[in-house]
């Protein structure tokens, strides 16, 4: 007994070791792609700012006043107000936290499908495989936005059905991939091991399968929180998305469009942010593909 407990007292800190080892070989890695770097350090600083960031601004982002419409940029606000006399850069920071949410909800939805889907597609083969398969190819033909437009259009207007629809138009792309990761996985050698010593299909699954094909997830999951926010945006701009006056960046540039010659401030604030984090998504999962993928690895 003494002995286990030794034992495990010292697996434990070796453990811990390797972890904060791979850890490190993956910042040390990730810190060469300088334009990752910048992606992630900008994004780490969103997410704070839509964290803390309402509770420190002055206005309400909500409230109108007329007697201030149309202001520009000033020392009282930074970015201007729109039309109804609100504040922009209020609106900016609390739209961070719904953009992102949209984002993040959207994408973990879709990816959690996609994997299930993806893993059955790619272990059991088959049937499976065929009916799963046209099924994501169907979904593949439309254009996502145009996808994410006609399940909106079904579903109705909200930020809700947004979120679904931008989920539901993401399953496919993660189903593909998994399914294609599965496929390589399945054909090593230590599957066939450990199917000889009896292991279950729901344990090859989750302790051998699923840990070793993250890396791609990873990165499709990082690019695609960038299409899901563009998606959401456009979806916003187009009406269909957040209602007003809730202040979300799509909905906000369909607000300014009307005043973008004479007063293009009320535009150019939410889009350049939409354009910002879309870009920094990308940069970032540019370089996380370039230190998981090993495909990509020189």
């Amino acid at each position: 007994m003494n002995n286990a407990t030794a034992a495990s007292e010292t697996a434990i800190p070796g453990q811990s070791r390797t972890v904060r080892g791979r850890w490190r070989r993956f910042y040390k890695n990730l810190h060469k792609n300088k334009s990752a770097l910048i992606g992630g350090y900008f994004l780490i600083f969103v997410v704070l700012a839509a964290i803390v960031g309402p509770f420190l601004t002055q206005h309400d982002p909500t409230i109108v006043d007329y007697s201030s419409k149309l202001l520009k940029p000033s020392a009282d606000h930074w970015f201007g107000t729109d039309h109804n006399g609100r504040d922009i850069f209020t609106r900016i920071v609390h739209g961070m936290r719904l953009t992102l949410s949209v984002g993040f909800i959207s994408v973990i939805l879709g990816a959690a499908f996609g994997i299930i889907l993806g893993v059955i597609s790619g272990y059991y083969g088959g049937k499976w495989d065929s009916v799963i398969m046209r099924i994501t190819d169907i979904m593949l033909a439309f254009p996502g936005l145009l996808l994410a437009l006609a399940i909106v259009s079904v579903l109705g207007k909200s930020l809700f059905n947004v979120i679904i629809a931008v989920s539901i138009f993401s399953i496919p792309t993660f189903a593909r991939i998994v399914r294609g990761s599965t496929l390589a996985v399945r054909k090593l050698e230590y599957i066939d091991a450990m199917r000889s010593l009896g292991a279950s299909d729901s344990r090859i699954i989750f302790k051998h399968i699923l840990p070793n094909i993250t890396s791609p997830i990873i990165v499709q999951a990082t690019l695609r929180i960038a299409i899901a926010i563009l998606t959401a945006s456009g979806l916003s701009f187009l009406g269909l998305g957040a209602q007003p006056p809730t202040p979300e960046w799509g909905a906000m540039l369909n607000d300014g469009r009307n005043y973008i010659t004479q007063h293009p401030h009320v535009a150019l604030f939410p889009g350049l942010s939409i354009v910002l984090v879309v870009v920094a998504f990308n940069l970032l999962g540019d370089g996380l593909r370039d230190v998981l993928d090993p495909k990509t690895k020189k």
